[in-house]
């Protein structure tokens, strides 16, 4: 068996000591290494394998105009650049494995850059200073391991020592791991809640029995971004995007948006897909104490002790639709949007603590306003979560997909699965 190669990605010239110590701990085990070098202020404490200046021409740059212009901004934007043009050709040559990188801030920023231009699957390991914190800026939708350095990563001590050797053994495992091997089907992805998760498994499960695998995604803002970028990369075969809730908090406030480009990947894509405005009923924020001072008078629901959900009103919905309705006029695929009339979650159901016709009837008529007239729209009699809603949204997503391959069975053999940046 070959032996595997690990990549270390970081400033030579602030962390050589930290560098040459991870290196000497990943060789021990059997591994190569392919040491990368990122740092500009000074010359580094060995030799890389690739030079700082190699990475900051990749970057646009040059590296003594770097070091003479002192700018640390500038510096961090032109290393970032290039450690991400360099390590995704490095990839795609074979010439590593996995990769493992260290550092504060500026370290992370530089490493996680490069990282994100791997596909899924790569090992990507990153010891920080701020992991244990809010690292979605750093990690976006890959699949990067965050390890806590404890300490800053400023030369080897007790406790350094432990974190680094552990972190190379990491990426070494993670390396050596073989995947177990299985029947790959055709993906379809679904959004899901809590307060739709029993419409999502009944459809799942018709999904899979017709030979889909089916990936499910949480909607809390990242799941609705790293569903959006792996419909990006053109290996699904279908959408099954029945809630669609990360948009109440876009508009409202929340804290679980998706950002302003959700619902657009399927529709410009072409995707075949089913959609239904599960879970609009909600916007998610934290804890009670952490509700906006201008929403107290609102309707709330305690989802459970960390998150609290608040009734979208008339006016919201009314908005929602109009939103809605723009996202899904991009669509160039086959498309059908299911309304469920007697709620649109769990919650939102009659007798419900969140049952407010009049706001659910807001959001479908200006759903239907404001839809391209081809676009068709089904409308029926029951919650998002009975049985008939999931039997349905599931047989228009077996019929677009059958149309548009050609067939009635699915297409075998899909290509490998690469997230988008």
């Amino acid at each position: 068996m070959p032996i595997k190669t690990i990549a270390l990605l970081g400033a030579l010239d602030t962390k050589g000591v930290e560098y040459r110590f991870v290196k000497e701990c990943v060789e021990k085990r059997g591994f190569r290494t392919l040491v990368i070098n990122v740092g500009v202020i000074a010359e580094p404490a060995f030799p890389p394998d690739v030079s700082a200046d190699a990475v900051a021409r990749a970057g646009g740059g040059e590296l003594a105009l770097l070091r003479e212009k002192q700018d640390r901004g500038d510096a961090l934007a032109v290393m970032s650049r290039g450690a991400a043009i360099l390590l995704s050709r490095l990839h795609g040559e074979r010439s590593f494995d996995g990769v493992l990188a260290m550092g504060g801030t500026g370290g992370t920023s530089i490493a996680c850059a490069a990282m994100r231009e791997l596909p899924l699957g790569v090992p990507k390991v990153m010891v920080s200073t701020v992991a244990g914190g809010d690292v979605s800026g750093y990690v976006g939708i890959k699949d990067i391991i965050m390890i806590p350095s404890i300490v800053d990563v400023a030369g080897l001590n007790r406790i350094s020592r432990e974190v680094f050797s552990r972190a190379a053994a990491v990426i070494c495992g993670l390396v050596e791991n073989q995947t177990p091997p299985g029947e790959d089907k055709p993906i379809v992805v679904a959004s899901m809640f809590g307060n739709t998760t029993s419409a999502v498994d009944r459809a799942n499960r018709t999904l899979e029995k017709h030979g889909f695998e089916t990936l499910v995604f949480h909607c809390t803002g990242m799941g609705g971004r790293t569903m959006e970028g792996l419909i990006e990369s053109g290996v699904i075969s279908g959408v099954l995007d029945i809630t669609t809730t990360e948009w109440a908090d876009e508009l409202v406030g929340g804290v679980l948006s998706a950002g302003p480009h959700r619902l657009e990947a399927a529709a410009k894509r072409g995707v075949p897909s089913v959609v239904a405005p599960g879970c609009l009923d909600m916007v998610n924020f934290w804890a009670p104490s952490t509700i906006p001072e201008k929403f107290k008078v609102r309707k709330f629901y305690p989802h459970n002790p960390n998150v609290t959900l608040m009734r979208t009103n008339v006016e919201e919905n009314q908005k929602l639709g109009e939103i809605l309705a723009a996202k899904l006029n991009l669509s160039v695929g086959p498309l059908s949007v299911v309304l469920p009339l007697q709620g649109l979650s769990m919650i939102d159901a009659p007798g419900g603590p969140f049952w407010w016709p009049e706001a659910d009837d807001a959001l479908f008529a200006s759903l239907k306003k404001n839809l391209r007239k081809e676009i068709p729209v089904l409308e029926l009699d029951c919650n998002i979560n009975d049985p008939p809603f999931a039997d349905e949204c599931a047989r228009q997503l077996l019929a677009h997909m059958a149309a548009a391959s050609g067939t009635s069975k699915p297409a075998r053999n899909p290509p490998a699965v690469q997230l988008s940046a």
